[in-house]
């Protein structure tokens, strides 16, 4: 008996097309497979196809006495392009197109050895002219590496191939061929998802699509005919072999029409699939430093400072494990067809397969499958290509070029051009990310790319590059990945000491920190050079002082981080040598075991390798109080030994700070608000979630910018705006109107407002800075100095005196004091020098990207409390309130941030999930139970997900209790356990999420004997009092004597938490 094959519901007439991305299929096949799990069908207009996704179907149907290549879907569109080319010609048991095999009989001694050698003087020299365009350009250029590796690989295969030069590093804009290539793809693509009545009536776009056509096929004829007019001239190249030489089984020739479409085939095989794992590898490498340190190392061990040569390139050992662990990754071609001859079964007579329909491969997945890989399968690792691993993998565990006779004819040209390219690159360049925070985009044609992928490429020095970028990713919408720029200040600061600021951080404080050394640094004789710590990956400034301000996460780096830890431990024991630097780091003591360890990573990997430390590592404590006044402490002591070491005087440099003239009290304050545009989320629905009287819980949807992809567990970070209130009250305080602009100067300060531009005043106080945070010991000095009363001034000491308690528990601000104090003579640019950039926030998502891979949901707590520090006030979070206000149609700024690589449910359904939360922490676990109930309803055997939920009473809020979480469990994916703490009777006298832990005790032990992953999500306290259950669990069934030891062994790599304050 077969199991039917599960397939996503259908719509008359579209079928499936509405499941697939129409930008980028790969992402819907992708989570399709996630949901469905090894096997799916589809049906589209004209079109059915199973889709098999694991190794062990994908091994199966390797097999050519039952399974062969027919050509279907977008590459039937392509053959309206290339014909019977060695790509798309039908050459199976329906039907013979007898081109292919001449081609393939005459063209396969043109890619043996010899002939590949031959080509590698010419791929060099095409490989020079991308060097020189980078180095003319310069190390600040941005370049996109699809596009340079695009130009690189048509010209390359119209050199190799035909003799001819494209010359597309000598033009600005993109090869007109790799541009109409690209869209005639994409439009293939589409045409095999679309009916024909459609695109018969989409007459510009089919005009489009025959005008591409006619464009590459006239090339290919012209360069043919061109060549038939010189018979006597031979170039040894594939046109020649194409033109001269006779298939030795029949003796015949290929006809010219063939000549040219196998061209034009050449140039779509070739350049797509070349540029596009030049591309990846390039990112890769750059997200893993350490692979590219290894690289490096072995490139400058086997080629040295010499041009490369045929020689080295068996030598070339790590660089073969890059390459191979990239195309796992992303194999060129992400599926492949695999048609069964007859009515057969596959999975063990599991599935029932028709003769003639269309069997795809999803090869993107299929090397990706743990069962093959492991569990971090998703990670980048070429060390699983070294050793023997590659050559003892299963048989036809990597296929990214393809399978048996239809296998890509080409592979040893890409492979020789890569090689050569990589190794070019890297003799020449120190390559870096223009945004630090890029994480991977997709663009698809026939083949995917990355998408807005800029690099900067500096040459070879020691010299570092430090640029500054957002803690967060945020799109804008004229962002080109481009990292933003310090302002440049005045000339007058040219000639002191650089300062190098390099901050690690995920949710801007750190950030802030850094950008208050920078402010600092011109009144006391220095020029900031303001960057993330990953901008300084790979050289060590050695001119000035390297200032050093970082967080933890866990344990882990800062997203902008991760490349100069591994950096930093790559070092020989005197690569810090000459280096003078100063640390801060800021982390949370609730986690013992990782407190402060990356700020003490840095402080230590420099000292211990050379590095002259100017100052004790300075500590910050966000759980105790007084966190800003630790840095503030700290920068003080940082000034005065910086002043002595380099004799600098804070009298050196006049007129620093903000400088604000208010130019008109207009109505032009729509010509700087953000832009509705594709950079832009949509909030599409805002609920209320609680009762009346219960503290707010919203429930929000929103639809992402274009291109932005998520994962279970994920953040969603957004820049919120001031609460209108506290705009208003910083208006009434300094007597402005609504309709006042102004023109901010920097006055040497890097700052992150915008200057020597008119920009309204409300737009910069909504948008741009803190209005909330409470007073620094810094800020109420600033007051002192100002204040005009003895008084104030005796009140502002008092603050100072128990600022802990005063200010930093009762979050009083600066505007709170200026409010209380009229006679503090204040001016308003010296009160918004005092302000903090506006940080970015960032909530864990609550859905899961199989309900919707373009919409996002969040769960959220809005902060609206009594103020501590003013009665009858409220003290409104500002980000919570600004999402609670938002309505439908509202435009808001997001982006996506990876959480960390443990927090997301198991790659394996069968894996049971155990989830501690309370309140909001619910968030990430309804996105993973949401993920396992869609697996469930696909039809894969999922286990259930066991959820301890903690909230006030079950009628208040007991967030999706009646809807979501009811339909969860009826369908029997969800166990929920909740606590109550204001009606635990109705809890089996739990009060809290780790009372009902230990009253279900049993229960969890059994789950963890049946290999269950633990998730944690809540404040430090929930997480504190989960533990401490959870060691009294292990104690009361060890003989140990020390429980929580015995704990930590047995859910290391099973427990993954995300905490938050």
């Amino acid at each position: 008996m077969t199991t039917p094959i599960p397939q996503p519901k259908t719509i008359p007439f579209l079928g499936n097309a509405k499941d697939i991305d129409s930008e980028v299929p790969l992402r819907s096949f992708s989570l399709l497979a996630r949901q469905y799990g090894e096997i799916y069908h589809l049906r589209f207009p004209g079109l059915e196809m199973n889709v098999l996704n694991s190794y062990r179907l994908a091994n199966e149907v390797s097999d050519e006495t039952r399974f062969e290549k027919r050509v279907q879907g977008a590459l039937e569109q392509v053959r309206e392009l290339v014909g019977d080319g060695l790509f798309t010609a039908h050459y199976d048991s329906h039907k013979k197109e007898p081109n292919w095999a001449v081609a393939h009989r005459v063209l396969m001694p043109a890619f043996g050895p010899a002939n590949i050698r031959g080509m590698f003087e010419d791929m060099r020299d095409i490989c020079t002219q991308l060097i020189q365009k980078w180095t003319r350009f310069g190390p600040t250029a941005n370049f996109e590496a699809s596009e340079d590796f695009t130009r690189l690989a048509l010209d390359t295969l119209f050199l190799c191939s035909m003799n001819h030069r494209l010359n597309s590093f000598y033009s600005n804009d993109p090869p007109p061929f790799a541009a109409a290539m690209g869209d005639f793809l994409t439009e293939a693509g589409s045409r095999s998802r679309r009916p024909g009545i459609v695109s018969a009536m989409m007459t510009g776009t089919t005009a489009k699509w025959f005008q591409d056509k006619d464009f590459m096929v006239g090339l290919a004829a012209k360069v043919v005919a061109e060549r038939q007019a010189t018979p006597d001239v031979k170039y040894g190249d594939l046109l020649d072999t194409m033109l001269y030489s006779k298939d030795p089984k029949t003796g015949q020739g290929l006809p010219p029409d063939n000549i040219s479409r196998n061209l034009v085939t050449f140039m779509i095989a070739g350049h797509e699939t070349t540029s596009g794992t030049l591309s990846f590898m390039v990112y890769f490498v750059l997200k893993h430093p350490e692979a590219m340190q290894k690289l490096r190392a072995e490139v400058d061990s086997v080629v040295g400072k010499r041009p490369i040569a045929y020689e080295d390139l068996p030598n070339l050992v790590y660089l073969h494990a890059v390459m191979r662990e990239t195309l796992r990754l992303f194999p060129p071609v992400s599926v492949r067809s695999a048609v069964p001859i007859q009515d057969t079964t596959i999975g063990d007579g599991k599935y029932a397969l028709k003769g003639g329909m269309s069997t795809i491969i999803n090869t993107y997945s299929m090397q990706r499958d743990p069962l093959v890989w492991g569990d971090d399968a998703e990670e980048f690792k070429p060390e699983r290509m070294l050793d023997g691993k590659f050559e003892a993998l299963p048989k036809n565990a990597w296929q990214p070029f393809g399978f048996g006779a239809r296998a890509c004819i080409g592979r040893p040209f890409a492979w020789q051009e890569m090689q050569i390219a990589m190794v070019t690159i890297l003799q020449t360049f120190e390559l870096s990310l223009a945004d630090p925070s890029y994480d991977l985009q997709l663009k698809q044609t026939l083949t995917v790319k990355p998408s807005h992928l800029y690099i900067h490429a500096r040459l070879r020095t020691d010299a570092p590059t430090i640029t500054p970028s957002p803690s967060a990713p945020l799109k804008t919408a004229t962002s080109t990945s481009q990292a933003p720029q310090a302002s440049k200040g005045k000339e007058s600061l040219d000639g002191k000491h650089p300062i190098y600021i390099l901050y690690g951080s995920n949710t801007g404080t750190c950030e802030g920190f850094a950008q208050t050394i920078a402010n600092d640094a011109p009144r006391n004789g220095f020029k900031p050079i303001l960057g993330t710590l990953d901008s300084a990956a790979g050289a060590l400034p050695t001119d000035g002082p390297v200032i050093i301000v970082s967080a933890t996460f866990e344990g882990q780096p800062p997203d902008n981080a991760g490349a100069f830890v591994q950096f930093i431990e790559s070092l020989p024991s005197d690569g810090a040598k000459d280096v003078k630097f100063a640390v801060f780091g800021c982390g949370n003591p609730d986690w013992v075991r990782t407190f402060q360890r990356i700020p003490s990573l840095f402080d230590a990997q420099l000292s211990e390798k050379g590095g002259t430390r100017l100052i004790e590592r300075g500590v910050g404590d966000v759980v105790e109080g007084g966190f800003f006044q630790y840095f503030d402490e700290w920068e003080a002591k940082l000034w005065t030994v910086l002043n002595k070491e380099f004799s600098t005087d804070s009298a050196k440099v006049s007129e620093v700070g903000l400088g604000i003239e208010i130019i008109s009290k207009g109505s032009r304050r729509a010509e700087t608000l953000r832009q509705a545009d594709i950079a832009l989320g949509t909030v599409l629905e805002n609920r209320v979630l609680t009762a009346p009287g219960a503290p707010v819980k919203r429930h929000l949807e929103i639809a992402l910018p274009e291109g932005l992809t998520y994962r279970a567990g994920d953040y969603l970070t957004l820049l919120p705006r001031n609460h209108d209130q506290n705009i208003r009250r910083v208006l009434s305080r300094f007597s402005l109107q609504v309709d006042d602009e102004m023109v901010i100067s920097s006055n040497g300060l890097a700052t992150t407002l915008p200057v020597d531009r008119a920009i309204p005043i409300v737009e910069i106080l909504g948008g741009y800075v803190e209005l909330s945070q409470p007073a620094t010991t810094r800020d109420l000095a600033a007051l002192m100095d100002a204040a005009t009363s003895d008084n104030t001034k005796a009140y502002l000491q008092d603050l100072l005196d128990h600022y802990v308690d005063k200010v930093q528990a009762q979050r009083i601000s600066v505007l709170t004091i200026l409010e209380s104090k009229k006679d503090i003579a204040l001016t308003f640019p010296a009160y918004l020098s005092m302000l903090p950039s506006m940080r970015l926030r960032q909530y864990s998502i609550s859905s899961s990207p199989l309900w919707n891979p373009s919409h996002v949901t969040l769960t959220i707590s809005v902060l609206d409390a009594p103020s501590k520090a003013q009665e009858d006030e409220r003290f409104l979070g500002v980000a919570s309130n600004y999402l609670a206000g938002l309505k439908q149609g509202d435009k808001v700024h997001v982006g996506v941030r990876a959480s960390s690589a443990a927090f997301h449910p198991p790659s394996d359904p069968a894996v049971p999930i155990v989830c501690f939360c309370a309140g909001s922490g619910l968030a990430p676990m309804r996105g993973f139970i949401q993920e396992r109930a869609m697996q469930k309803e696909s039809g894969r055997d999922v286990a259930p997900v066991v959820c301890f939920f903690g909230c006030r009473s079950p009628d208040e809020d007991y967030l999706y209790a009646t809807e979501d979480l009811a339909r969860w469990s009826e369908l029997g994916i969800l166990d929920i356990r909740p606590a109550f703490s204001r009606s635990s009777e109705a809890s089996q006298g739990s009060k809290y999420v780790q009372d009902r832990v230990w009253a279900d005790r049993n229960n969890i032990r059994e789950l963890h004997l049946s290999g269950a992953k633990y998730y944690m999500c809540g404040s430090a306290k929930v997480a504190q009092g989960v533990r401490d259950r959870l060691i009294d669990i292990v104690a009361e069934n060890s003989a140990e004597s020390d429980a929580s030891k015995v704990y930590e062994k047995i859910v290391a790599g099973r427990f993954a938490t995300d905490i938050f304050d």
